[in-house]
């Protein structure tokens, strides 16, 4: 069967990255950018960014995001493209911004290069752009034609974010290693358009490895806004293996819950990657995982302050029947739980949901 394996261009790591993206965009062979940022960037970097590209002569236009990454949003954003002679796009900001900017690159047959201001999820090296009703339910997956020309990680910027993002970015990326190993089993045909590697599988073990070791001293240096090898560690995971093992290794039933979960309005307030490491455990219930399994997760979730229940994610008081057709909307035509290697019904997911809960329940109760 065909295997692929699917990664950004070029990844850039280091403290200061801010400072350099002309240089990088010429390196790829941009002369002008079109950069798209969310609220946040614009405001906190506009002293940073007029300074990287006065120096090298490159030139620049500035757009920011409003509202949420849906096509009338893409639509706005590629009619502004069209007013430009920019050749290149930069993406600066969050997950909604990068996913804008590489929706727009997309449309526009132009290279992108991707500037989280979070390691919060996994999607900035990513092929996909995940998009969203203009009322922030998930709409659906946009498979870009090709991964970013470039990723470039300030480590410094990231240190000084919420310590929450970085966190969430650890739930996004436990998700990982359990879905690639489910995608794998069953032969599922990943993003990346064909079966698991062993590449992305290896990666997605050392991005759960990386995790376990790192992810409590990285948590501690991103609440003192600091760069030590840790959050260095931690920050490569969740944006750079962790996203070489979900594209090339697959996801399963844990980011098809997730996405059933976004029809709960309590969960709005909740992060994609708190959503998801919930979402893991329930995954887990469905695989019958053994229980030393499941309280290793429970209790790297509780030392990083990830939630472990519906109530931690703000959805204590969610209806039976709500929960029911949330799980019923992870089991879509196109969703990822059919790479789970076994059949999974709307009950069964329900059941895991519940029981995931349960077991977040327990544990917070026992310690």
């Amino acid at each position: 069967m065909k295997r692929v394996l699917q990664s950004p261009s070029w990844y850039i790591q280091e403290d200061g990255a801010l400072l350099h993206l002309a240089e990088y965009m010429k390196k790829l062979g941009g002369v002008s950018a079109y950069i798209l940022t969310d609220a946040f960037a614009a405001k906190s970097f506009a002293k940073i960014l007029p300074r990287s590209f006065l120096e090298t002569g490159a030139r620049y236009h500035i757009e920011e995001l409003q509202g949420e990454c849906c096509l009338p949003e893409v639509d706005r954003h590629c009619a502004l493209l069209r007013q430009t002679d920019c050749d290149f796009v930069i993406g600066i900001g969050g997950g909604k911004a990068l996913d804008t900017a590489k929706a727009v690159s997309h449309y526009a047959r132009l290279p992108v290069m991707a500037v989280p201001t979070a390691a919060s999820m996994d999607g900035p090296c990513s092929g996909l752009a995940v998009l969203y009703t203009e009322e922030g339910v998930f709409d659906r997956y946009l498979h870009l034609r090709t991964s970013p020309a470039a990723v470039a990680v300030d480590t410094g910027v990231i240190a000084k974010a919420p310590a929450r993002l970085l966190s969430a970015g650890m739930g996004d990326a436990l998700s990982t290693c359990y879905e690639a190993e489910a995608c794998c089993r069953s032969q599922g045909i990943t993003d990346a358009g064909g079966v698991s590697t062993n590449a992305a599988l290896a990666l997605a073990r050392l991005c759960r490895e990386t995790l376990f070791r790192d992810g409590v001293q990285a948590r501690l240096a991103a609440e003192c806004g600091v760069v030590t090898p840790a959050l260095e560690n931690i920050v490569e995971a969740n944006l750079y293996l962790s996203c070489i093992g979900f594209e090339s290794g697959g996801l399963a039933a844990a980011h098809a819950l997730a996405n059933g979960l976004t029809l709960l309005p309590a969960l709005r307030s909740a992060m994609h990657g708190e959503v998801v490491a919930f979402c893991t455990l329930a995954q887990l219930v469905l695989e019958n995982r053994p229980m030393e399994e499941l309280r290793q997760v429970l209790s790297f979730c509780r030392s990083i302050q990830l939630p472990v229940t519906l109530e931690g994610l703000g959805a204590g008081d969610c209806k039976e029947e709500d929960l029911y057709q949330a799980a019923q909307a992870s089991l879509g035509e196109n969703s990822y739980m059919h790479h789970m290697p076994f059949a999974v019904t709307a009950q069964s997911a329900f059941a895991a949901l519940r029981v995931a809960d349960r077991l977040g329940q327990d544990f917070l109760r026992e310690n």
